[in-house]
């Protein structure tokens, strides 16, 4: 297409219109120039979500949060690296069988399938750039993305609370 669009503009130039031409060029260097970081845009990771202070035991979390369809599904795609303290925190609009995979993940993660209340219902260790599926037991509205081991390491399991304000909002009626 670039090609037969050249062809045309350098046939406009010898036929004597030279301002389509160059009108023609510069749009073309334009876009050349644009397409380059948009590209890359779709490959970036997300690191300006909103973000939420969580707790575990006496453990801190910081938790962007990924709410939106788009946000959930770019979760912590093409990220390289992750603070240890920090994680990212999907919130549905409500409780349903939730399943992550780790497509375009660099990460080794592990997902907490959390109650409405914050209680992990269960952990699921994922490994970077895998397509299987990790699920939830049971329905939830709510899974923290950790690096893989930050759970383990301090002993936090089914069962265990993870606190914030978040998990106190009340949540819309169906």
């Amino acid at each position: 297409m670039a090609r037969m669009t050249l062809q045309t503009l350098f046939s406009h130039a010898r036929r004597g219109s030279i301002a389509l031409f160059m009108t023609g060029v510069l749009g073309m260097a334009a876009w050349a120039q644009l397409a380059e970081p948009l590209a890359r845009a779709s490959n970036a990771p997300q690191l300006n979500l909103p973000r939420v202070a969580l707790s575990a035991n006496m453990f801190r979390i910081d938790a962007q949060v990924a709410q939106s369809p788009q946000e959930r599904q770019i979760g912590l795609m093409h990220r390289q690296t992750m603070p240890a303290h920090e994680g990212m925190l999907f919130v549905f609009e409500q409780a349903e069988i939730q399943c992550f995979w780790m497509k375009n993940t660099l990460l080794p993660l592990t997902a907490a399938f959390l109650a409405d209340d914050g209680t992990v219902v269960n952990l699921a260790n994922m490994q970077p750039l895998s397509e299987q599926s990790h699920c939830s037991t049971r329905p939830v509205r709510y899974v923290l993305e950790m690096n893989q081991g930050w759970f383990g390491e301090r002993n936090i399991q089914a069962g265990t609370a993870i606190r914030g304000e978040i998990f106190s909002i009340p949540q819309p009626s169906h």
